[in-house]
C-alpha cells in the first residue's frame, strides 16, 4: 500500500506541474490521494457499466458556485481495448500564460487538487462517439489539431487569440464531426453556432478584471469585445454550459454525476 500511494505521489507531483495550479503546493496527504483514487476507480466502473465507450467527463476542481457552475474542467475520455479509461484533456501549465494537450488514466485525472470528489459525464450519441474514436485512434495530430498555445481561462468562446480547456474539448468535438470541411477554430466554432451552443456569460465587473488580469498570468480579457466585456459581459466555455447544450442539440444524452461519500 505505501509503495502504490508513493507512486500516485510522484504522479500527482507531475501533473501539478501541468494543471494549471501552482508549481509550488503543499502536497495533498496520503489520504487525499487515496480518496482522488477512489473516486477513479469508482468512476471507471460506472463507466463500464455505461456500455460507453467515449464520453465527455468533467471534474470540479474549482468551487465555481458564485458563478452558478458545478463542474470545472473539461475532457474527453474514452476506454482502450486493453481495458482501462484514458483521458485526453488540455493542462495550463503551472499558471502560466500557456498550455498543451495530454493523455492520462483516470487516476491522474481526478488527482489534482479537487474542490469536490465527484465525477460527471455525457454519453455522446453512437455518431458522435465513433467520430471521436475516429479521430483518437488516428495520428497525434489529428487530436491536437486545433489546440492552441495561447491560455486564458476566461477566452471569449468565438474567439481565436486564446483557447481554454473547456473550448479545446467542444472545438475538437466539431472538428471531429466533421473532419473534411472544419481545418481551423473558426470554421469548429461556426459549427458550434450552427447547432446551437451557447457559452456561459460571466457577470465580472472591471475591478475583478483588473485583479484577474494583474494577479494571474492565465487569466486575460483582451480577446473579448469590448462592447461586451465594458458591459461586464464575459462570455466563456464552461462544462455546465456543454452539459446543456449537448442533450439539447441531439448529440448525447443527459449528465450522469457520481460523487464520492
Amino acid at each position: 500500500m505505501k509503495r502504490a500511494l508513493a507512486v500516485c505521489l510522484l504522479a500527482l507531483v507531475a501533473l501539478q506541474a501541468q494543471a494549471g495550479r501552482s508549481c509550488e503546493q503543499v502536497k495533498p496527504s496520503p489520504a487525499l490521494i487515496v480518496k482522488g483514487m477512489q473516486l477513479a476507480e469508482r468512476t471507471s466502473q460506472q463507466l463500464d457499466t455505461s456500455g460507453a465507450r467515449v464520453v465527455l467527463l468533467a471534474r470540479a476542481g474549482q468551487d465555481l458556485s458564485k458563478y452558478g457552475l458545478r463542474y470545472s474542467h473539461l475532457g474527453i475520455a474514452y476506454k482502450t481495448d486493453e481495458g482501462p479509461w484514458r483521458v485526453v484533456h488540455k493542462l495550463n501549465q503551472c499558471g502560466t500564460a500557456v498550455a498543451a494537450v495530454y493523455r492520462q488514466g483516470l487516476g491522474e485525472f481526478f488527482l489534482d487538487d479537487l474542490w469536490r470528489y465527484e465525477a460527471a459525464w455525457i454519453v455522446p450519441t453512437p455518431q458522435v462517439q465513433t467520430q471521436l474514436l475516429a479521430a483518437l485512434n488516428e495520428s497525434p495530430s489529428r487530436i491536437v489539431r486545433l489546440n492552441v498555445a495561447p491560455y486564458s481561462i476566461v477566452s471569449y468562446a468565438w474567439g481565436q487569440k486564446y483557447q481554454q480547456s473547456n473550448q479545446w474539448a467542444i472545438e475538437t468535438l466539431a472538428a471531429a464531426m466533421e473532419p473534411a470541411t472544419i481545418n481551423n477554430r473558426a470554421q469548429a466554432q461556426a459549427w458550434m453556432q450552427f447547432k446551437g451552443y451557447e457559452p456561459t456569460t460571466l457577470k465580472l465587473g472591471p475591478l475583478t478584471r483588473l485583479g484577474g488580469r494583474v494577479g494571474s498570468a492565465n487569466i486575460a480579457f483582451d480577446d473579448h469585445p469590448n462592447e461586451k466585456r465594458f458591459s461586464d459581459r464575459i462570455e466563456t466555455v464552461t462544462v455546465d454550459s456543454v452539459f446543456a447544450w449537448m442533450p439539447r442539440a441531439g448529440l448525447g444524452s443527459a449528465p450522469v454525476a457520481f460523487k464520492l461519500q
